[in-house]
């Protein structure tokens, strides 16, 4: 189901016709490059700089520029970028900052990665502070400066103009303007042969022609300070290649130029992708013994590689210089002497190990296949080479060819998402979402299993003509991968690794109409805490007065300021008001304890038989009540668990879903049952929120009682381990606060919260009241 802009009517009214007129013609390209999360952002965005009254252009050029943005390298980018509007607003002019929003496509498709766009928004961000003035004019040349410099080159460019013109106003603007000589040269210094950007679309095409199949490449950038930039790399099955490459040759010879560099990488890269394999022992060997066994499996997977495709031996020994007459102690020449007789049958060179390393790789033609060659051939020259007392520093000692990568693919793991990653004859497996009718005519087999290969999913339950469901008789109730956390030991104050296993289950259903009724029973209460929604809802520009530094000048405090120095008193120097964008950036777990403790009655409950889960029930319920008028995102889930094997956590609400019937359904359906591993279920809980993108972020926690289970004898153990995995929690980011319904909290509960993060109940049936004003205050 399509998002469409009419679900966005808030927005639409806060914004004017103007800028609506320029989100519906953006509006198809939005919905089809953001996330619905993403799209949230986009439009909150939107309102946001609506806010900051500088203008509706600014509001329109960020409409224009996100989606672009994000189609380019990702929506988190356009968060970013965003945010560091945000910190420029007080400090630049509205005019700079559509400047900056207008040319972000051109930043985002030239620089083409998330990681070196965020370095070129702080390289703005520096420059502001440092020469203010630059920024206009070098952001009106943008599309010049990056058609010729990366992202290090910008920088050592406007870094030179800086120092150059720091007291020298009009020179600065002349500078970054490119209207005088010396900002040509300098860019002419620091401009570099081919830049990625403008091979990247052919070398995955010709990546494609040569091996039938697709690689990621992205592109890296290492030299901010030097010239030099970062060595081809492999990780995650991406491969990284520097964002320019100058032709490289003598200075007084035949250069190679950079579009063959890039060939030659890519080609090299993809040999490793396709031939080499994971060392999964990589500790047992030192680096001299990873440098040759990475210069033999260099030579064995160009040798494949060329055996298919003859044309690439000629590119890539155009690039192994070596000389024979090199220094003996000279160990990066002698590694460039090895990789240039493995691959030049013409060369000849007398060095004993040079000698050693192309009879050996000789002698094992026939096992090119095997990649365990490499390193049988690899560990005999590595103690050759200690034989001869060469000494080898992986920092100095380095290749001198520019295409090779630095062969960390074999010795570093490489995480994969395995649901993609299909075997040889294994096809993907297809979800088909169908209506009863398909269902039942079409259906082949109703009982097959997980490994199937089409799975038709129904909306509704399918029932037999006995009237049990098919779900009844043969579904299972789904959970998530077991989830390994460690557990402090207090009395060795050592963490046990993964000791804990946690399940992620499938919440129980309820009657969602219970949710209705307790919310219309506590109707007074919502109307009590009212004014507290009220009170938090406020987003904009917020004034400071009062203060020395600031925007403006506050007129009466300066009047007053006045009239104190006419009289002789010292004036009070707070003369200035300061403004800023607030915004509710946070989010929060409402994370509750559903052990069988939780099933007891409460005794100063007004009705009989009312259990400390009901009240929980209903005060989680108003809460979620108050908390989808505030806006703010909020998750709500439970834990049980029954020794550290077993810590059951229920996900009732998750994040970004609505706070509808299902939601309802799975707060009625809560169960009170085991125990309480606390410190499990914290951990989880930060783990959740650390995927999310908000500055502020809390787990509260409502509980009856101390951290226990069945498998833990020691009372204080599993309190400390809780403290533990708060002050864990507290260094991420997250703060925690703790509401108890144990009478007799205070004891144990200050020492694992702290004293100001927490509360103890006394009278119980208070807790729906409490627990809304409880947040709502935390979070003011």
């Amino acid at each position: 189901m399509s998002i469409q802009l009419s679900d966005y009517q808030d927005v639409l009214d806060e914004l004017g016709s103007t800028a609506n007129e320029v989100l519906e013609a953006n509006w198809h390209e939005a919905a089809r490059v953001f996330s619905p999360r993403g799209l949230d952002t986009y439009l909150r965005g939107a309102v946001g700089l609506k806010s900051l009254g500088r203008g509706t252009d600014l509001v329109v050029s960020f409409i224009e520029s996100a989606p672009l943005v994000a189609r380019e390298i990702g929506e988190d980018a356009v968060s970013e970028l965003l945010s560091t509007a945000i910190k420029m607003y007080s400090r630049t002019s509205a005019t700079v900052l559509v400047l900056l929003f207008s040319t972000s496509p051109t930043a985002a498709t030239r620089l083409g990665e998330i990681g070196l766009f965020n370095g070129y928004l702080s390289l703005l961000n520096n420059l502001l502070a440092q020469a203010p003035r630059a920024l206009r004019p070098m952001l009106e040349e943008l599309d010049v400066l990056l058609s010729y410099l990366t992202l290090g080159g910008l920088r050592r460019w406007a870094m030179w103009g800086v120092s150059a013109y720091r007291n020298d106003f009009e020179g600065q603007t002349a500078y970054f303007g490119l209207k005088n000589e010396e900002a040509h040269n300098i860019m002419k210094k620091e401009q570099r042969g081919v830049l990625f950007v403008d091979v990247q679309r052919h070398l995955i095409m010709y990546l494609r022609a040569l091996w039938g199949k697709d690689f990621f490449l992205r592109p890296t950038s290492g030299d901010f300070e030097t010239r030099e930039g970062y060595r081809p790399y492999i990780e995650h099955y991406f491969v990284h290649l520097p964002d320019a490459f100058d032709d490289f040759g003598p200075d007084d010879g035949e250069k190679i130029a950079g579009m063959e560099i890039y060939r030659a990488a890519a080609a090299h890269a993809a040999a490793h992708i396709v031939h080499s394999r994971f060392e999964s022992h990589p500790d047992d060997y030192n680096a001299l013994q990873k440098a040759m066994i990475g210069l033999i499996e260099d030579a064995r997977i160009e040798k494949l590689s060329v055996d298919k495709f003859p044309g690439l031996k000629q590119i890539w020994l155009s690039m192994l210089p070596a000389n024979p007459e090199a220094e003996e102690n000279d160990t990066s020449a002698l590694l460039d002497r090895i990789a240039r007789t493995l691959m030049d049958e013409d060369y000849s060179d007398y060095h004993p190990l040079v000698v050693a390393a192309r009879s050996l790789f000789a002698q094992a033609q026939s096992r090119l296949d095997d990649d365990r060659m490499a390193h049988e051939i690899g560990l005999e020259l590595a103690e050759q080479a200690e034989s001869l007392n060469i000494r080898y520093n992986p920092n100095q000692d380095l290749p001198s060819n520019p295409y090779r990568d630095d062969n960390r693919y074999l010795w570093e793991e490489q995480e994969s998402d395995a649901d993609n990653v299909l075997l040889p004859g294994q096809l993907k497996q297809i979800r088909k979402y169908v209506s009863v009718m398909e269902m039942w005519n079409n259906l082949d087999v109703e009982f097959a299993g997980d490994d199937a290969q089409e799975i038709w999913v129904l909306a509704t339950e399918w029932f037999h003509d006995d009237g049990i469901s098919l779900n009844e008789k043969e579904g299972k109730v789904p959970i998530s991968s077991p989830v390994h956390y460690c557990e402090w030991d207090y009395q060795t104050q050592l963490e046990r690794p993964n000791w804990v296993t946690l399940l992620e289950k499938h919440p129980k259903m309820g009657d969602p109409e219970t949710i209705d009724e307790s919310v219309e029973k506590h109707k007074h209460i919502i109307q009590r805490i009212k004014h507290l929604i009220e009170a938090v809802q406020p987003q904009g520009v917020v004034r400071q007065r009062k203060m020395e530094d600031g925007d403006t000048i506050d007129i009466n405090a300066a009047v007053d300021a006045m009239v104190m120095i006419r009289m002789g008193i010292q004036p009070d120097p707070r003369i200035n008001i300061r403004t800023h964008l607030q915004i509710r950036d946070l989010s929060v777990v409402l994370l509750i304890d559903l052990s069988e403790s939780t099933n007891d009655e409460v005794r100063d409950a007004e009705e009989e038989g009312v259990t400390v889960l009901d009240l929980a029930r209903d005060a989680a319920a108003l809460l979620a009540e108050a908390l989808d008028k505030v806006g703010d995102p909020f998750a709500i889930h439970g834990f049980d668990s029954n020794g550290r094997h077993d810590v059951e956590y229920y996900r009732i609400k998750d994040f970004d879903a609505p706070y509808n019937e299902t939601v309802k359904g799975r707060l009625a359906g809560m169960t009170g049952q085991l125990s309480t591993r606390m410190g499990a279920a914290l951990r989880h809980a930060g783990a959740l929120l650390a995927e999310r993108s908000s500055q502020k972020k809390m787990v509260l926690l409502l509980t009856d009682g101390e951290p226990a289970d069945n498998d833990v004898r020691d009372p204080q153990y599993l309190r400390y381990d809780a403290k533990k995995a708060v002050e864990d929690l507290a260094r991420q980011g997250v703060s925690t606060f703790c509401l108890s319904l144990d009478p007799y909290a205070d004891d144990y509960v200050s020492n694992i919260f702290g004293q100001k993060n927490y509360l103890v109940l006394d009278h119980v049936s208070r807790l729906p009241e409490k627990l809304p004003a409880l947040y709502l205050g935390l979070t003011r």
